[in-house]
Protein backbone atom coordinates (compact mmCIF):
# COMPACT_ATOMS: atom_id res chain seq x y z
CA UNK A 1 0.00 0.00 0.00
CA UNK A 2 1.34 3.18 -0.88
CA UNK A 3 1.54 6.77 1.39
CA UNK A 4 -1.52 8.71 -0.09
CA UNK A 5 0.28 12.10 1.77
CA UNK A 6 3.95 11.45 -0.45
CA UNK A 7 5.40 11.22 -3.51
CA UNK A 8 8.15 9.95 -5.50
CA UNK A 9 10.34 12.68 -6.37
CA UNK A 10 12.15 12.48 -9.73
CA UNK A 11 15.97 12.62 -10.00
CA UNK A 12 15.70 16.16 -10.73
CA UNK A 13 13.77 17.67 -8.18
CA UNK A 14 16.05 15.17 -5.81
CA UNK A 15 19.48 16.31 -6.63
CA UNK A 16 17.95 20.18 -7.06
CA UNK A 17 16.54 19.27 -3.03
CA UNK A 18 19.90 17.57 -1.94
CA UNK A 19 21.77 19.97 -3.44
CA UNK A 20 25.39 20.17 -3.67
CA UNK A 21 26.12 20.11 0.60
CA UNK A 22 23.63 19.88 3.75
CA UNK A 23 23.05 18.16 7.04
CA UNK A 24 21.38 14.83 8.04
CA UNK A 25 21.70 12.02 10.13
CA UNK A 26 23.60 9.19 9.55
CA UNK A 27 22.57 5.71 11.16
CA UNK A 28 25.27 2.73 11.68
CA UNK A 29 24.27 -0.88 12.35
CA UNK A 30 25.33 -2.41 15.64
CA UNK A 31 25.50 -5.69 17.13
CA UNK A 32 22.98 -7.75 18.72
CA UNK A 33 20.09 -5.86 17.67
CA UNK A 34 20.72 -2.96 19.82
CA UNK A 35 19.98 0.23 18.45
CA UNK A 36 21.53 1.92 15.60
CA UNK A 37 24.36 4.53 16.04
CA UNK A 38 22.94 7.57 14.90
CA UNK A 39 24.48 11.18 14.69
CA UNK A 40 23.76 14.28 13.13
CA UNK A 41 26.53 14.54 10.13
CA UNK A 42 27.20 17.40 7.12
CA UNK A 43 27.27 15.79 3.69
CA UNK A 44 28.62 16.56 0.37
CA UNK A 45 26.79 15.15 -2.86
CA UNK A 46 27.68 14.37 -6.12
CA UNK A 47 24.88 14.17 -8.39
CA UNK A 48 26.90 12.88 -11.40
CA UNK A 49 27.60 9.87 -9.41
CA UNK A 50 24.46 9.77 -7.18
CA UNK A 51 27.41 9.28 -4.20
CA UNK A 52 26.95 10.82 -0.50
CA UNK A 53 30.49 12.21 0.63
CA UNK A 54 31.12 12.44 4.84
CA UNK A 55 33.30 14.11 7.00
CA UNK A 56 33.23 12.10 10.06
CA UNK A 57 34.63 12.49 13.31
CA UNK A 58 36.37 8.60 13.67
CA UNK A 59 38.58 7.18 17.39
CA UNK A 60 37.29 4.97 20.26
CA UNK A 61 34.92 7.92 21.96
CA UNK A 62 33.22 8.25 18.76
CA UNK A 63 30.87 5.09 18.19
CA UNK A 64 31.77 5.05 14.62
CA UNK A 65 34.74 2.53 15.25
CA UNK A 66 34.55 0.08 12.05
CA UNK A 67 32.25 2.19 9.84
CA UNK A 68 33.17 0.47 7.01
CA UNK A 69 32.14 -3.05 8.11
CA UNK A 70 28.66 -2.15 9.21
CA UNK A 71 25.22 -1.25 7.43
CA UNK A 72 24.62 2.27 6.95
CA UNK A 73 21.67 4.89 6.75
CA UNK A 74 21.64 8.69 5.54
CA UNK A 75 18.36 10.83 5.92
CA UNK A 76 18.03 14.32 5.03
CA UNK A 77 14.84 16.17 5.21
CA UNK A 78 13.01 19.50 5.13
CA UNK A 79 10.31 21.81 3.62
CA UNK A 80 10.92 23.84 0.43
CA UNK A 81 8.53 25.10 -1.68
CA UNK A 82 6.11 24.78 0.82
CA UNK A 83 6.21 21.18 0.88
CA UNK A 84 8.28 18.68 3.17
CA UNK A 85 10.71 16.72 1.38
CA UNK A 86 13.38 13.67 2.39
CA UNK A 87 15.93 11.45 0.89
CA UNK A 88 17.11 7.99 2.49
CA UNK A 89 20.09 6.54 1.08
CA UNK A 90 21.34 2.73 2.38
CA UNK A 91 24.48 0.66 1.60
CA UNK A 92 27.99 0.49 3.19
CA UNK A 93 30.10 3.12 3.77
CA UNK A 94 33.52 3.38 1.97
CA UNK A 95 37.26 5.10 3.05
CA UNK A 96 37.88 7.63 0.24
CA UNK A 97 41.35 6.84 1.18
CA UNK A 98 41.22 3.62 -0.31
CA UNK A 99 43.17 2.66 -3.50
CA UNK A 100 40.42 1.51 -5.22
CA UNK A 101 38.26 4.65 -5.13
CA UNK A 102 40.47 7.43 -4.18
CA UNK A 103 41.08 9.14 -7.64
CA UNK A 104 37.42 8.45 -7.99
CA UNK A 105 36.46 10.29 -5.16
CA UNK A 106 38.47 12.70 -5.37
CA UNK A 107 36.80 14.11 -8.99
CA UNK A 108 33.42 12.91 -7.02
CA UNK A 109 34.34 15.77 -3.61
CA UNK A 110 35.26 18.13 -6.47
CA UNK A 111 31.64 18.36 -7.58
CA UNK A 112 30.41 18.95 -4.33
CA UNK A 113 30.31 22.15 -2.60
CA UNK A 114 32.25 22.33 0.88
CA UNK A 115 31.28 19.91 2.81
CA UNK A 116 29.84 21.75 6.41
CA UNK A 117 31.06 21.48 9.42
CA UNK A 118 28.50 20.39 12.31
CA UNK A 119 30.38 21.63 15.24
CA UNK A 120 28.61 18.94 18.01
CA UNK A 121 32.11 17.52 19.73
CA UNK A 122 32.38 18.27 23.31
CA UNK A 123 36.01 20.08 22.02
CA UNK A 124 37.24 22.20 19.34
CA UNK A 125 37.00 20.40 16.10
CA UNK A 126 40.91 21.14 15.87
CA UNK A 127 41.27 18.26 18.30
CA UNK A 128 38.67 15.80 16.77
CA UNK A 129 40.37 13.19 13.99
CA UNK A 130 38.44 13.42 11.01
CA UNK A 131 38.20 10.74 7.63
CA UNK A 132 36.24 11.15 5.10
CA UNK A 133 33.75 8.42 3.73
CA UNK A 134 32.03 7.71 0.64
CA UNK A 135 28.18 6.58 0.44
CA UNK A 136 27.52 4.91 -3.23
CA UNK A 137 23.92 3.86 -2.06
CA UNK A 138 22.22 0.44 -3.02
CA UNK A 139 18.50 1.99 -1.95
CA UNK A 140 18.06 5.96 -2.57
CA UNK A 141 14.73 7.11 -2.15
CA UNK A 142 12.64 10.17 -2.43
CA UNK A 143 9.95 11.51 -1.38
CA UNK A 144 8.12 14.64 -1.21
CA UNK A 145 4.42 15.78 0.37
CA UNK A 146 1.83 15.45 -1.69
CA UNK A 147 1.38 19.11 -3.80
CA UNK A 148 -2.39 20.03 -2.19
CA UNK A 149 -2.75 21.63 -5.53
CA UNK A 150 -6.06 20.23 -7.55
Amino acid sequence: MTDPDAVRMKDDERDEFLGRSGTGVLSLSTADGDPPHSVPVSYGYDPVEEVFYFRLAVGEESGKANPTDRGTTFVTYGERDGRWKSVVASGRLVSTTDESIATESLAGLERTDQIPIVDVFGEPASRVEFEFYRLDPDRLTARAERSMDP
